[in-house]
Protein backbone atom coordinates (compact mmCIF):
# COMPACT_ATOMS: atom_id res chain seq x y z
CA UNK A 1 0.00 0.00 0.00
CA UNK A 2 1.40 3.23 -0.68
CA UNK A 3 2.26 5.01 2.50
CA UNK A 4 3.41 8.96 1.81
CA UNK A 5 4.94 9.19 5.39
CA UNK A 6 7.34 6.29 4.50
CA UNK A 7 8.58 8.31 1.49
CA UNK A 8 8.72 11.40 2.84
CA UNK A 9 11.05 9.81 6.03
CA UNK A 10 13.11 8.77 3.03
CA UNK A 11 13.38 12.22 2.00
CA UNK A 12 14.04 14.02 5.21
CA UNK A 13 14.76 12.21 8.48
CA UNK A 14 12.77 13.80 11.66
CA UNK A 15 13.41 13.15 15.40
CA UNK A 16 13.61 14.64 18.64
CA UNK A 17 16.50 13.94 20.70
CA UNK A 18 19.26 15.15 23.11
CA UNK A 19 22.05 17.50 22.32
CA UNK A 20 25.51 15.95 23.20
CA UNK A 21 26.65 18.65 25.80
CA UNK A 22 25.32 18.76 29.48
CA UNK A 23 23.94 21.92 30.81
CA UNK A 24 25.43 22.98 34.64
CA UNK A 25 22.74 20.93 36.47
CA UNK A 26 23.32 17.88 34.39
CA UNK A 27 20.11 17.74 32.24
CA UNK A 28 20.57 17.87 28.35
CA UNK A 29 18.57 20.34 25.88
CA UNK A 30 15.97 19.29 23.55
CA UNK A 31 16.06 19.54 19.96
CA UNK A 32 14.37 18.64 16.99
CA UNK A 33 16.64 17.30 14.40
CA UNK A 34 16.00 17.35 10.57
CA UNK A 35 18.70 15.28 8.42
CA UNK A 36 18.24 15.92 5.13
CA UNK A 37 21.16 15.03 2.16
CA UNK A 38 23.49 13.91 5.27
CA UNK A 39 22.89 17.13 6.47
CA UNK A 40 21.58 18.00 9.79
CA UNK A 41 19.81 21.43 11.02
CA UNK A 42 18.57 21.59 14.95
CA UNK A 43 15.92 23.74 16.39
CA UNK A 44 15.97 24.35 20.05
CA UNK A 45 12.94 23.20 22.03
CA UNK A 46 11.51 24.67 25.17
CA UNK A 47 12.76 21.70 27.65
CA UNK A 48 15.71 20.10 28.70
CA UNK A 49 15.75 16.43 29.80
CA UNK A 50 18.07 14.12 31.81
CA UNK A 51 19.46 10.72 30.83
CA UNK A 52 17.33 8.90 32.66
CA UNK A 53 13.67 10.97 32.05
CA UNK A 54 14.40 10.96 27.91
CA UNK A 55 13.27 8.05 25.64
CA UNK A 56 15.84 8.66 23.08
CA UNK A 57 13.79 6.01 20.58
CA UNK A 58 10.40 7.13 20.94
CA UNK A 59 11.68 10.87 21.09
CA UNK A 60 9.85 11.82 23.81
CA UNK A 61 10.27 11.78 27.76
CA UNK A 62 9.46 8.48 29.78
CA UNK A 63 6.95 9.06 31.98
CA UNK A 64 4.12 10.01 29.70
CA UNK A 65 1.65 10.64 32.69
CA UNK A 66 4.32 13.46 34.54
CA UNK A 67 4.52 14.98 31.44
CA UNK A 68 1.65 14.71 29.54
CA UNK A 69 2.12 18.76 28.45
CA UNK A 70 5.50 18.36 27.30
CA UNK A 71 5.27 15.29 25.32
CA UNK A 72 2.08 16.86 23.53
CA UNK A 73 4.23 20.41 22.67
CA UNK A 74 7.14 17.52 21.10
CA UNK A 75 4.72 15.98 18.95
CA UNK A 76 3.62 18.82 17.68
CA UNK A 77 6.72 20.36 16.69
CA UNK A 78 7.25 17.24 15.26
CA UNK A 79 3.96 17.07 13.56
CA UNK A 80 4.69 20.19 12.15
CA UNK A 81 7.89 19.74 10.93
CA UNK A 82 6.61 16.69 9.27
CA UNK A 83 3.83 19.09 7.61
CA UNK A 84 6.45 21.52 6.22
CA UNK A 85 8.30 18.24 4.97
CA UNK A 86 5.18 17.32 2.96
CA UNK A 87 4.11 19.98 1.36
CA UNK A 88 8.10 21.06 0.10
CA UNK A 89 7.56 17.32 -1.61
CA UNK A 90 4.79 18.25 -3.23
CA UNK A 91 5.86 21.51 -4.33
CA UNK A 92 9.52 21.39 -4.91
CA UNK A 93 10.75 17.71 -5.46
CA UNK A 94 14.31 18.03 -4.43
CA UNK A 95 13.75 20.98 -2.02
CA UNK A 96 16.97 21.72 0.36
CA UNK A 97 17.47 21.78 4.35
CA UNK A 98 17.60 25.88 3.86
CA UNK A 99 13.96 25.09 1.52
CA UNK A 100 13.23 23.92 4.73
CA UNK A 101 13.98 26.34 7.35
CA UNK A 102 12.74 29.16 5.53
CA UNK A 103 9.26 27.64 5.85
CA UNK A 104 9.59 25.93 8.97
CA UNK A 105 10.67 29.15 11.12
CA UNK A 106 7.95 31.31 9.43
CA UNK A 107 4.76 31.13 11.28
CA UNK A 108 3.10 33.87 9.53
CA UNK A 109 3.57 36.38 6.85
CA UNK A 110 1.67 38.54 8.43
CA UNK A 111 3.75 38.99 11.72
CA UNK A 112 6.86 38.35 9.92
CA UNK A 113 8.92 36.85 12.56
CA UNK A 114 12.00 37.17 10.93
CA UNK A 115 12.42 40.19 11.82
CA UNK A 116 9.84 41.91 14.56
CA UNK A 117 11.22 40.91 18.19
CA UNK A 118 8.01 41.42 20.00
CA UNK A 119 6.03 39.10 17.51
CA UNK A 120 8.69 36.41 17.78
CA UNK A 121 8.17 36.91 21.72
CA UNK A 122 5.35 36.80 21.66
CA UNK A 123 4.76 33.23 19.50
CA UNK A 124 7.28 31.77 22.42
CA UNK A 125 4.62 32.35 25.31
CA UNK A 126 2.20 30.84 23.32
CA UNK A 127 4.65 27.95 23.00
CA UNK A 128 5.23 27.82 26.83
CA UNK A 129 1.52 28.68 27.45
CA UNK A 130 0.36 25.27 25.86
CA UNK A 131 3.10 23.59 26.65
CA UNK A 132 2.11 24.19 30.44
CA UNK A 133 5.17 26.12 31.48
CA UNK A 134 2.54 28.87 33.81
CA UNK A 135 6.11 29.98 35.71
CA UNK A 136 8.31 30.68 32.48
CA UNK A 137 5.20 31.89 30.84
CA UNK A 138 4.59 34.71 33.58
CA UNK A 139 8.39 35.60 33.92
CA UNK A 140 7.80 36.33 29.89
CA UNK A 141 4.61 37.74 29.75
CA UNK A 142 5.77 40.33 32.16
CA UNK A 143 9.07 41.13 31.10
CA UNK A 144 7.36 41.64 27.32
CA UNK A 145 5.11 44.00 28.75
CA UNK A 146 7.73 45.90 30.35
CA UNK A 147 9.89 45.96 27.10
CA UNK A 148 7.04 47.47 25.33
CA UNK A 149 6.34 50.37 27.57
CA UNK A 150 9.55 51.17 27.59
CA UNK A 151 9.82 51.50 23.50
CA UNK A 152 6.58 52.45 22.87
CA UNK A 153 5.73 50.12 20.03
CA UNK A 154 5.52 46.82 18.97
CA UNK A 155 7.80 47.37 16.08
CA UNK A 156 11.10 46.53 17.10
CA UNK A 157 13.71 44.28 15.27
CA UNK A 158 16.46 42.25 16.56
CA UNK A 159 19.41 44.49 15.19
CA UNK A 160 17.73 47.41 16.94
CA UNK A 161 18.68 45.47 20.22
CA UNK A 162 22.34 46.32 20.73
CA UNK A 163 24.43 47.45 23.71
CA UNK A 164 22.97 51.10 23.70
CA UNK A 165 19.70 49.88 23.66
CA UNK A 166 19.47 47.87 26.54
CA UNK A 167 22.06 49.99 28.52
CA UNK A 168 18.74 52.47 28.13
CA UNK A 169 16.38 50.21 29.26
CA UNK A 170 18.72 49.39 32.29
CA UNK A 171 18.69 53.31 32.97
CA UNK A 172 14.90 53.30 32.51
CA UNK A 173 14.17 50.20 34.76
CA UNK A 174 16.66 51.95 37.76
CA UNK A 175 14.06 55.29 37.25
CA UNK A 176 11.55 52.95 38.14
CA UNK A 177 12.75 51.31 41.07
CA UNK A 178 13.95 48.60 39.41
CA UNK A 179 16.81 46.45 41.70
CA UNK A 180 19.73 44.62 39.87
CA UNK A 181 18.08 41.35 40.99
CA UNK A 182 14.83 42.57 38.74
CA UNK A 183 16.63 44.06 36.30
CA UNK A 184 18.60 40.81 35.21
CA UNK A 185 15.21 39.14 35.32
CA UNK A 186 14.04 41.62 32.73
CA UNK A 187 17.62 41.05 30.56
CA UNK A 188 17.89 37.12 30.89
CA UNK A 189 14.40 36.99 29.36
CA UNK A 190 15.61 39.06 26.17
CA UNK A 191 18.93 37.11 25.81
CA UNK A 192 16.64 33.60 26.15
CA UNK A 193 14.18 35.01 23.13
CA UNK A 194 17.85 35.91 21.42
CA UNK A 195 19.40 32.64 21.70
CA UNK A 196 15.91 30.55 20.83
CA UNK A 197 15.51 32.97 17.94
CA UNK A 198 19.35 32.29 16.68
CA UNK A 199 19.21 28.36 16.69
CA UNK A 200 15.71 28.47 14.82
CA UNK A 201 17.53 30.92 12.14
CA UNK A 202 15.38 33.50 13.04
CA UNK A 203 17.99 35.86 13.25
CA UNK A 204 21.70 35.63 13.21
CA UNK A 205 24.68 35.66 16.05
CA UNK A 206 25.95 38.96 14.45
CA UNK A 207 23.32 40.70 15.84
CA UNK A 208 23.65 39.18 19.57
CA UNK A 209 23.78 42.03 21.90
CA UNK A 210 24.95 40.23 24.87
CA UNK A 211 28.21 39.48 23.75
CA UNK A 212 29.18 43.46 24.76
CA UNK A 213 26.44 43.60 27.21
CA UNK A 214 26.71 41.92 30.23
CA UNK A 215 24.16 40.28 32.61
CA UNK A 216 26.34 39.17 35.22
CA UNK A 217 27.87 42.79 35.86
CA UNK A 218 23.83 42.95 37.86
CA UNK A 219 24.46 40.62 40.21
CA UNK A 220 22.32 40.95 43.34
CA UNK A 221 22.89 40.38 46.95
CA UNK A 222 20.30 37.69 47.67
CA UNK A 223 20.08 38.71 51.15
CA UNK A 224 18.75 35.38 52.13
CA UNK A 225 17.13 35.57 55.68
CA UNK A 226 17.40 32.61 57.83
CA UNK A 227 16.26 32.10 61.45
CA UNK A 228 18.95 30.78 63.84
CA UNK A 229 17.75 27.29 65.14
CA UNK A 230 16.33 28.46 68.55
CA UNK A 231 13.75 30.92 66.99
CA UNK A 232 13.32 28.09 64.41
CA UNK A 233 12.14 26.30 67.26
CA UNK A 234 9.86 29.31 69.04
CA UNK A 235 8.19 28.60 65.58
CA UNK A 236 7.58 24.66 65.74
CA UNK A 237 6.39 25.02 69.63
CA UNK A 238 4.38 27.45 68.96
CA UNK A 239 0.35 25.96 69.23
CA UNK A 240 -1.49 27.30 66.38
CA UNK A 241 -4.88 25.87 67.82
CA UNK A 242 -5.68 28.99 69.65
CA UNK A 243 -5.21 30.92 65.66
CA UNK A 244 -7.34 28.52 63.63
CA UNK A 245 -6.67 30.55 60.68
CA UNK A 246 -2.68 29.80 60.77
CA UNK A 247 -3.03 26.21 61.10
CA UNK A 248 -2.40 25.04 57.60
CA UNK A 249 0.69 28.19 57.30
CA UNK A 250 2.14 26.82 60.60
CA UNK A 251 2.31 23.35 59.00
CA UNK A 252 3.49 24.11 55.50
CA UNK A 253 6.55 26.13 57.33
CA UNK A 254 7.21 22.81 59.88
CA UNK A 255 6.85 20.60 57.10
CA UNK A 256 9.26 22.26 55.06
CA UNK A 257 11.86 22.79 57.91
CA UNK A 258 11.58 19.18 58.15
CA UNK A 259 11.99 17.66 55.03
CA UNK A 260 14.93 19.47 54.17
CA UNK A 261 13.60 22.59 53.05
CA UNK A 262 10.71 21.49 50.54
CA UNK A 263 10.04 24.60 48.34
CA UNK A 264 6.15 25.38 48.70
CA UNK A 265 5.72 24.27 44.83
CA UNK A 266 6.64 21.14 45.77
CA UNK A 267 4.69 20.85 49.06
CA UNK A 268 1.50 21.76 46.57
CA UNK A 269 2.18 19.25 44.21
CA UNK A 270 2.93 16.76 46.64
CA UNK A 271 0.89 13.72 46.43
CA UNK A 272 -0.07 10.44 49.02
CA UNK A 273 1.33 8.33 46.50
CA UNK A 274 4.26 9.77 47.43
CA UNK A 275 3.85 8.99 50.87
CA UNK A 276 5.72 5.65 52.02
CA UNK A 277 5.98 3.86 55.03
CA UNK A 278 8.43 5.62 56.61
CA UNK A 279 10.15 7.77 53.09
CA UNK A 280 8.60 10.78 50.76
CA UNK A 281 9.94 10.22 47.31
CA UNK A 282 9.80 13.42 45.21
CA UNK A 283 11.44 15.09 42.71
CA UNK A 284 12.49 18.71 43.13
CA UNK A 285 10.38 21.18 40.55
CA UNK A 286 13.68 23.45 40.35
CA UNK A 287 16.21 21.08 39.86
CA UNK A 288 14.93 17.98 39.15
CA UNK A 289 16.94 16.21 41.50
CA UNK A 290 14.98 13.13 43.45
CA UNK A 291 14.85 12.80 46.93
CA UNK A 292 14.44 10.17 49.41
CA UNK A 293 13.68 11.76 52.83
CA UNK A 294 12.67 9.91 56.12
CA UNK A 295 9.33 11.03 57.65
CA UNK A 296 10.38 12.48 61.11
CA UNK A 297 7.63 12.66 63.98
CA UNK A 298 6.86 16.45 63.08
CA UNK A 299 6.18 15.25 59.55
CA UNK A 300 4.60 11.94 60.63
CA UNK A 301 1.92 14.40 63.09
CA UNK A 302 1.42 17.05 59.68
CA UNK A 303 0.70 13.97 57.61
CA UNK A 304 -1.81 12.60 59.83
CA UNK A 305 -3.61 15.90 60.72
CA UNK A 306 -4.14 16.00 56.95
CA UNK A 307 -5.01 12.06 56.20
CA UNK A 308 -8.31 12.86 58.51
CA UNK A 309 -8.60 16.19 57.21
CA UNK A 310 -7.86 15.28 53.73
CA UNK A 311 -9.69 16.62 50.64
CA UNK A 312 -10.91 14.52 47.99
CA UNK A 313 -8.10 15.03 45.53
CA UNK A 314 -4.78 13.14 45.35
CA UNK A 315 -2.62 15.98 46.75
CA UNK A 316 -1.02 15.69 50.61
CA UNK A 317 -2.20 19.79 51.29
CA UNK A 318 -5.08 21.65 50.95
CA UNK A 319 -3.81 23.78 48.11
CA UNK A 320 -4.93 22.63 44.81
CA UNK A 321 -8.43 22.41 46.16
CA UNK A 322 -9.47 19.50 43.25
CA UNK A 323 -7.71 17.26 40.90
CA UNK A 324 -7.63 18.12 36.56
CA UNK A 325 -6.43 22.30 36.85
CA UNK A 326 -5.22 23.25 34.05
CA UNK A 327 -1.69 24.69 34.77
CA UNK A 328 -2.74 28.36 34.57
CA UNK A 329 -5.47 26.88 37.45
CA UNK A 330 -2.76 26.05 39.15
CA UNK A 331 -0.42 28.34 38.79
CA UNK A 332 -3.30 30.71 39.83
CA UNK A 333 -3.95 29.08 43.03
CA UNK A 334 -0.13 29.04 44.24
CA UNK A 335 0.31 32.44 43.85
CA UNK A 336 -3.18 33.88 45.91
CA UNK A 337 -2.14 30.71 48.20
CA UNK A 338 1.42 31.52 48.98
CA UNK A 339 0.16 35.44 49.23
CA UNK A 340 -2.05 34.37 52.40
CA UNK A 341 0.83 32.05 53.65
CA UNK A 342 3.53 34.83 53.30
CA UNK A 343 1.07 37.38 55.46
CA UNK A 344 0.07 34.44 58.12
CA UNK A 345 3.87 33.88 58.43
CA UNK A 346 4.18 37.57 59.71
CA UNK A 347 1.41 36.61 61.93
CA UNK A 348 3.04 33.81 63.39
CA UNK A 349 6.57 35.49 63.83
CA UNK A 350 4.47 38.14 65.68
CA UNK A 351 3.12 35.74 68.22
CA UNK A 352 6.80 33.92 68.56
CA UNK A 353 8.45 37.12 69.06
CA UNK A 354 10.71 36.92 65.93
CA UNK A 355 11.70 40.72 64.24
CA UNK A 356 13.06 38.77 61.34
CA UNK A 357 10.72 39.06 58.01
CA UNK A 358 9.96 35.47 57.90
CA UNK A 359 8.47 34.17 54.10
CA UNK A 360 8.01 30.96 52.89
CA UNK A 361 11.60 30.73 51.66
CA UNK A 362 12.64 31.13 55.26
CA UNK A 363 12.34 27.48 56.01
CA UNK A 364 14.74 26.34 53.43
CA UNK A 365 17.38 28.62 54.61
CA UNK A 366 16.75 28.67 57.83
CA UNK A 367 17.28 24.47 57.26
CA UNK A 368 20.74 25.00 55.79
CA UNK A 369 21.81 27.51 58.32
CA UNK A 370 20.90 25.24 61.47
CA UNK A 371 23.22 22.69 60.61
CA UNK A 372 25.87 25.10 59.79
CA UNK A 373 25.08 25.79 63.31
CA UNK A 374 25.38 22.35 64.34
CA UNK A 375 28.80 21.83 62.69
CA UNK A 376 27.67 19.81 59.47
CA UNK A 377 29.70 19.61 56.56
CA UNK A 378 29.21 21.64 53.67
CA UNK A 379 29.22 18.39 51.68
CA UNK A 380 26.27 16.80 53.46
CA UNK A 381 24.67 20.34 53.39
CA UNK A 382 25.09 20.31 50.02
CA UNK A 383 23.23 16.70 49.51
CA UNK A 384 20.82 17.44 52.18
CA UNK A 385 19.20 20.32 49.74
CA UNK A 386 19.81 18.65 46.52
CA UNK A 387 22.75 21.42 45.49
CA UNK A 388 24.78 19.38 42.14
CA UNK A 389 27.24 21.50 43.01
CA UNK A 390 29.00 22.11 46.11
CA UNK A 391 29.91 25.74 44.86
CA UNK A 392 26.44 26.56 44.77
CA UNK A 393 25.87 25.58 48.83
CA UNK A 394 29.08 27.50 49.63
CA UNK A 395 27.75 30.37 48.20
CA UNK A 396 24.33 29.87 49.80
CA UNK A 397 25.82 29.62 53.23
CA UNK A 398 27.95 32.63 52.44
CA UNK A 399 24.84 34.56 51.94
CA UNK A 400 23.46 33.66 55.30
CA UNK A 401 26.69 34.05 56.98
CA UNK A 402 26.34 38.01 55.90
CA UNK A 403 23.25 38.31 58.83
CA UNK A 404 24.89 36.24 61.36
CA UNK A 405 27.67 38.97 61.22
CA UNK A 406 25.47 42.01 60.69
CA UNK A 407 23.91 40.84 64.09
CA UNK A 408 27.26 40.73 65.84
CA UNK A 409 28.32 43.85 64.69
CA UNK A 410 25.05 45.54 66.12
CA UNK A 411 26.14 44.06 69.32
CA UNK A 412 28.97 46.12 69.90
CA UNK A 413 26.78 48.87 69.99
CA UNK A 414 26.35 50.35 73.43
Amino acid sequence: MFNPQKIISKMASIKLTLKKKALTDGSFPIFLRITKDRKHKHYKTLYNASIEEWDDKLGQFKNNTKFIQENRFLQQLKAKAFTVCSQLEIEKENYTLYDFDKAFTTKSQKKNTSKNFFYFWDEIIEELTKSGRTGDTTIHDESFKALKKFHGSTQLEFQQINFTFLSKYEVHLRSRGGTNGGISIRMRSIRIIFNIAIDRGITTADYYPFKKYKISKLKSDPNKIALDYFDVMKIIQWDSSEYPHLVDSHNYFVFSFYTRGMNFTDQMLLEWTQIGRNKIFYTRSKSKGNFSITILPPVQKILDYYKENALDTRYVFPILLRDGMTPIQIENRKKKTRKKYNKDLKEIAFHCEIDAKVTSYVARHSFANSLKQMGVATDVISEALGHRDIKVTQGYLNSLENSELDKASASLLL
